[in-house]
């Protein structure tokens, strides 16, 4: 297993939490599927369907949040209510006022939901509490805070922050693109530059090397680095942006060749897995702050 996108938060290193306690603060909010009259639930999930909701290798704590949510799309909802409300107006003469459309909605909406169809996804968690990282794999910001709602409730005093750094993500990857990446890292062909101000104008190479002359050109007009394609060590490649997620995630081969390839089970390959993902994961992220200039000290 492997993680595509990483929404990367700091845990104070060591962080005295194991499994078990973890597993103590988690179940209260163990995941229950969707009632008839439910629009959307969440609940924490077993990662390796056993039972457990934390899942353990070398001190790594993997966790997963389960969603299960209704496909009743407004546009439905209207048309079923529009016809309802035509049969009411036939009925008492005059057409039902806002209030008696919300209703109407809503009466709609219980009747629909037995009958939607349900999607289910899962958000992965990585937890290192001896390196300090908390990595959600989520393309966006909300989906991680979904996850970091639920932790809350389960563990109060969470000793979470964000990842801040010493130079902005846009700064350094401008930086990159016009001299040098820094040690263990390489530019790849993705890259796109933005203005600031009101225009945004914004430039994309896909699966193009930029030219040192365009980005000399593009910075004189105004634009920056907003999303830079790179890859550490010859290990892993992935897609850095101005937020500070980090995307598309690529172990390539050095990493797959040396997988434990001899697993005698899916357990035994799952565990390998993980440990080799969360080993190299910890060591590109050390790398990737200190090519930021560190971990910024709160004041």
């Amino acid at each position: 297993m492997w993680f595509k996108n990483l929404q990367i938060y700091r845990l104070p290193a060591p962080w005295d939490m194991d499994a078990e306690r973890l597993e103590a603060a988690l179940a209260p909010q163990t995941f229950q599927p969707c009632t008839s009259l439910d629009m959307q639930t969440q609940g924490w999930i077993s990662p390796r369907e056993n039972g457990m909701l934390v899942h353990t290798v070398n001190k790594q704590l993997l966790i997963a949040l389960g969603t299960e949510k209704k496909l009743l799309p407004a546009s439905v909802i209207n048309q079923v209510a529009k016809a309802r409300a035509g049969e009411i107006e036939e009925q008492q003469g005059f057409k039902p006022g806002r209030k008696q459309m919300k209703e109407i909605k809503e009466q709609v909406t219980d009747e629909l939901l037995p009958r939607a169809f349900s999607i289910n996804r899962t958000t992965w968690t990585w937890i290192d509490p001896v390196n300090g990282w908390l990595v959600i794999d989520a393309g966006t910001a909300g989906k991680a805070d979904e996850v970091l709602k639920l932790l809350i409730k389960g563990i109060e005093k969470l000793p979470m922050e964000s990842l801040h750094v010493v130079q902005s993500p846009v700064a350094a990857m401008t930086e990159w693109l016009m001299a040098d990446a820094p040690k263990g890292f390489t530019v790849d062909q993705d890259t796109e530059l933005r203005a600031g101000g009101e225009s945004k104008a914004t430039v994309r190479y896909v699966k193009q090397t930029i030219e040192p002359v365009d980005v000399q050109r593009h910075i004189a007009d105004g634009k920056q680095c907003t999303r830079l394609a790179m890859t550490w060590n010859d290990r892993i490649s992935f897609v850095l942006t101005e937020s500070l997620t980090v995307k598309r995630i690529t172990p390539l081969d050095i990493i797959k060749e040396s997988a434990d390839t001899g697993a005698r089970d899916d357990d035994e390959r799952f565990d390998g897995d993980m440990m080799l993902m969360t080993g190299e994961l910890a060591k590109m992220l050390d790398d990737l702050v200190f090519a930021l200039g560190g971990q910024m000290q709160p004041k």
